[in-house]
């Protein structure tokens, strides 16, 4: 592979590739505000000026101020270039540290920061803002200006989940270049010029695309910000664990930011990943976290409807045990989840072959998604492919399950109850069942027919992978502890094995079949 020097250090590089990208992708950051991995290249911040020292650099005549003569004298500065626009070529050879560099990049800092409001104490960009880093970095001094900076709309609505901050706006673009180009929808643009420009909405319209908190989040400042974080925590008070968004089956790369003092998922934000989201992610994905407290099961219950009652976690999974010891092996039933783990599934199939002896298997699922031709992935559950992979095969649904309950094929039902697409008026015979245990962490359809209700962890609340659609297993980090007294599906599932007198074998829980779905393995996603 071809290499440049920069700052004497071997940089390979991609035919196309720009000093800066090549430089990205070796983990070197360029200063930058207007660049990005993603988008087309607009060299309008002027933050990302080199050097080049190579083959015959332009040179350009400069008036100096001469302090020993107190005079102005003539010299020469070289040309800088912006890094993100210079193409990398065998034998290149970049400076980013040099004087000149330095100097541009103090005077680009300056020129940015004269109308900029000094609020950072109320900005939620605080803590992650460019400004900041590169002002301590490449400026570390004071403003010169006197006068009074020129002022402009604060806490715009451009729609039902973004405000806009002109005064903080550098005019970077990004959020102009992120709807044109991947969102497909031009609803921004840039009105007027130099200290005046802003970002406007195209008439008659709101910034209302299925994108809008990636819009906001291309912002490298404060400029534009997110109702749903507005105010909500400081960044430095969080920390991140790798996560997979549940929102489809596309299976985003993201980052889950917590607060460690109360345990509670604060956002998501997308992580990198060009095999599978690339730098992206989708308003429904980005605000699943709200559903860890919706809904949430916290303690267990035995009975339905005005007879049930709440129990500990350990009292019900001993009785479902003795429940489910009641019922012949071959009328049992065990279904699988979409939306749960790899580790759940399969341990939830391994439940039903050991403890239980029986082979019928079911999968439920959501259903209703709208998916897209950017991310969003017709499959509205996260792990269809790694419940399949789980089982070894096809699975009927509980369409397929609900038949059987009225042949009289099955008298009793274990089932990870994420979700599904049913309702509970079609449910209906499910709740004539006996014995119907549902471990799940949150109300479903499947919960309000279950006999036996068992609180298990969510995904933010363990550790485990996700199958996606193109077959690459994702693996995820536990952010939060789970509630006390409530462990993970697999964990509960070796419980009532123990319960049961029996062993169920959770020390690998990796998918014993051999294929995914479509006949491709399923592979490790590499970020």
């Amino acid at each position: 592979m071809p290499t440049f020097k920069l700052d004497d250090r071997e940089i390979p590089f991609e035919p196309g590739d720009t000093v800066i990208r090549a430089a990205w992708r070796q983990g070197i950051e360029i200063p930058h505000y207007c660049w990005h991995p993603g988008l087309s290249v607009a060299a309008n911040c002027r933050m990302c000026l080199v050097e080049i020292r190579s083959g015959n650099p332009v040179r350009l005549p400069v008036l100096r101020w001469d302090e020993t003569r107190r005079a102005w004298v003539d010299d020469e500065k070289p040309k800088l270039q912006p890094a993100c626009q210079y193409p990398a070529s065998e034998g290149l050879e970049v400076s980013t540290r040099s004087e000149h560099v330095r100097r541009a990049q103090a005077a680009v800092q300056e020129l940015l920061l004269l109308n900029h409001p000094v609020d950072c104490p109320i900005c939620d960009q605080a803590g992650e803002c460019k400004l900041q880093d590169y002002w301590l970095e490449h400026q570390a001094r004071l403003k010169r200006k006197k006068t009074e900076p020129v002022h402009k709309p604060k806490a715009v609505r451009f729609g039902p989940t973004i405000v806009y901050d002109a005064e903080r706006c550098i005019l970077c673009t990004r959020c102009v270049r992120f709807c044109n180009e991947i969102v497909g929808d031009p609803v921004l643009s840039v009105r007027e010029r130099g200290n005046r420009g802003e970002i406007v909405l195209a008439p008659g319209r709101e910034l209302d695309h299925g994108y809008t908190l990636m819009t906001e989040h291309v912002c490298p400042v404060g400029a534009l910000t997110s109702r749903d974080f507005r105010f909500k925590a400081r960044v430095w008070l969080l920390r991140t664990a790798p996560g997979i968004c549940t929102g489809c089956a596309t299976g985003c790369n993201t980052w889950v930011d917590y607060d460690p003092r109360t345990g509670r998922v604060m956002r998501l934000r997308p992580r990198d990943n060009l095999e599978v989201n690339r730098f992206w992610m989708c308003d429904d994905g980005m605000l699943s976290y709200r559903q860890l407290e919706q809904g949430r099961l916290w303690t267990g219950a035995i009975g339905r409807g005005p007879d049930r009652i709440e129990c500990a976690v350990g009292s019900v999974v001993e009785k479902a045990a003795r429940a489910l010891a009641s019922v012949p092996s071959r009328r049992t039933a065990v279904v699988l989840s979409a939306g749960q783990s790899c580790e759940d599934n399969t341990a939830a199939v391994r439940f039903a072959r050991e403890v239980l002896g029986t082979d019928r298997l079911y999968l439920a699922a959501r259903g209703g998604w709208r998916g897209d031709d950017i991310l969003r992935n017709r499959d509205d559950n996260p792990n269809t492919a790694g419940a399949r992979l789980a089982a070894g095969g096809d699975l009927d649904g509980v369409e397929g399950l609900l038949e059987d309950v009225l042949a009289g094929e099955v008298e009793a039902v274990v089932a990870l109850g994420h979700a599904c697409r049913e309702d509970v008026a079609a449910l209906a015979p499910l709740a004539r069942l006996a014995v119907v245990v549902v471990l799940a962490s949150h109300e479903s359809p499947l919960s309000e027919v279950a006999s036996f209700v068992i609180p298990v962890a969510t995904w933010a609340e363990q550790s485990g992978s996700y199958v996606n659609a193109k077959g690459m297993r994702q693996r995820f980090a536990r952010a939060v502890p789970p509630p006390a007294g409530v462990r993970t599906a697999w964990e509960t599932l070796a419980a009532m094995a123990r319960a049961s007198g029996k062993v169920l074998d959770v020390s690998d829980l990796e998918p014993r079949a051999p294929t995914a779905v479509g006949g491709a393995r399923a592979v490790e996603a590499r970020p």
